[in-house]
């Protein structure tokens, strides 16, 4: 029997449920070439997990992109060139400089001690949330919560005024425009809008920056700034404003995405939300499991710089490889029962935010969000569930929803107000 394989990750059948299509290809072809993406698509978990880590394979993937276009001053080439540099498109020994400095930075934050700030940062948006539902206004989860708290903690992290958090929401959507192909956005100045919002936020924080070094703080700038003491020339102007950028957009779009895809599947079994409501220690697997089965990012894309053999098929070199992550987190070579939310399996196995030496520098912080999000939305609205079914932006590498419209049964008995 002929099997009719997936090709296009932007159909609509792709779009609505990638977790079905990258099944089919799983089981059928797992390293599979696609004309429409002019790239291979791979699916299993042993072999995307060997795939970020093989040197063959590279991130740095947008010069490649630049180096094939004459040279050019339209928004679409400016746009590549501003963000070649960024940490995760670049490779050893470049890539291994960056994010040395980054982690230094991140661990003088101390991510884990924010878990106060953040908590009180969920209240007073679900408290608005909730104060919003006697309006006409739509009952947008993300609207509400997912979306505006990563900007508001990447703002404070990055030591912003409070008064341009909904600046840094709108930088985020114009990087959307680019890394993510603008959920659908087909309008033809969609590079030029980027463009600006790219250049603007860069200037922005070119003024940061500035002011960062002449009178530093406790934030994660003045971290950045600092270094980690064995680094004798530090991070240069250009390379902060990269990573500034860099943090807005992959703390935000990750986060919510993370929030709002655990939130409908574990509201999409009345018992399964309610065991997890009732037992806060339940939590911390539920959304390891929703970042396992509805990850916030479906595909890493790498670029080949060498020659080399998968599964009997030859990657060459100057071919583009996409990893699904949305297909390695469900392989039941990896997983018992792998469809299913099972809060009792073992946590570090699936790989939502990737592995090797590009594995994401953000994800202790986005697991942080996430679950104190997750829990108190499933503690003070009790009954809390979705209305109709997922719309999905049509984007290769993101699995974000147009938005997360509920319904709950009240407020619980001695929520913060």
């Amino acid at each position: 029997m002929t099997v009719d394989l997936p090709d296009d990750l932007l159909a609509p059948d792709a779009v609505r449920d990638p977790d079905a299509a990258a099944a089919v290809l799983r089981e059928h072809d797992p390293v599979h070439w696609s004309p429409t993406h002019r790239a291979w698509l791979v699916t299993r978990f042993d072999d995307v997990v060997a795939a970020c880590r093989h040197p063959a394979l590279s991130s740095d993937r947008v010069r490649p992109l630049m180096e094939r276009r004459e040279p050019s001053h339209d928004a679409s080439h400016r746009m590549l060139a501003l963000i070649s540099e960024w940490m995760v498109v670049t490779d050893p020994p470049a890539h291994t400089r960056l994010r040395r400095l980054a982690g230094a930075a991140f661990k003088q934050q101390q991510i884990a001690a924010m878990e106060e700030r953040i908590q009180t940062l969920v209240d007073e948006l679900v408290d608005g949330f909730l104060a919003d539902q006697g309006t006409d206004l739509p009952r947008d989860l993300i609207a509400g919560v997912a979306y505006p708290l990563p900007a508001i903690v990447i703002a404070e992290m990055l030591g912003a005024p409070p008064e341009d958090r909904d600046r840094f929401r709108e930088w985020s959507d114009e990087l959307a425009l680019v890394a993510f192909g603008a959920g659908g956005d087909a309008r033809p100045d969609r590079h030029e809008r980027a463009l600006r919002g790219l250049e603007e936020m860069a200037a922005y924080f070119r003024e940061l920056v500035a002011l960062r070094r002449r009178d530093p703080g406790g934030d994660m700038l003045s971290a950045m700034i600092a270094g980690d003491g064995s680094d004798t020339d530090g991070l240069s102007d250009d390379e902060l404003v990269g990573m500034c950028a860099l943090l807005l957009f992959a703390g935000h779009e990750t986060t919510t995405n993370a929030i709002a895809n655990a939130i409908r599947l574990l509201t999409a079994d009345p018992a399964l939300r309610d065991r997890v409501r009732d037992d806060p220690a339940l939590v911390n697997p539920a959304v390891e499991e929703a970042l396992r089965l509805v990850g916030p990012i479906k595909v890493l894309v790498r670029w080949v710089i060498e020659d080399h053999e998968l599964r009997g098929r030859t990657i060459r070199r100057g071919e583009r490889v996409y990893l699904l992550l949305c297909g390695a987190n469900r392989d039941p070579e990896r997983f018992a029962d792998p469809d299913a939310v099972d809060l009792a399996r073992e946590r570090a196995t699936h790989i939502a935010f990737g592995r090797g030496i590009h594995a994401c520098i953000g994800a202790q912080l986005a697991r942080i969000e996430t679950r104190i999000a997750v829990g108190t939305l499933l503690r003070r609205l009790p009954g809390l569930r979705v209305e109709g079914e997922p719309e999905y932006l049509p984007t290769i590498a993101s699995r974000a929803q147009r938005s997360l419209t509920v319904v709950h049964d009240g407020v619980a008995a001695g929520s913060p107000r």
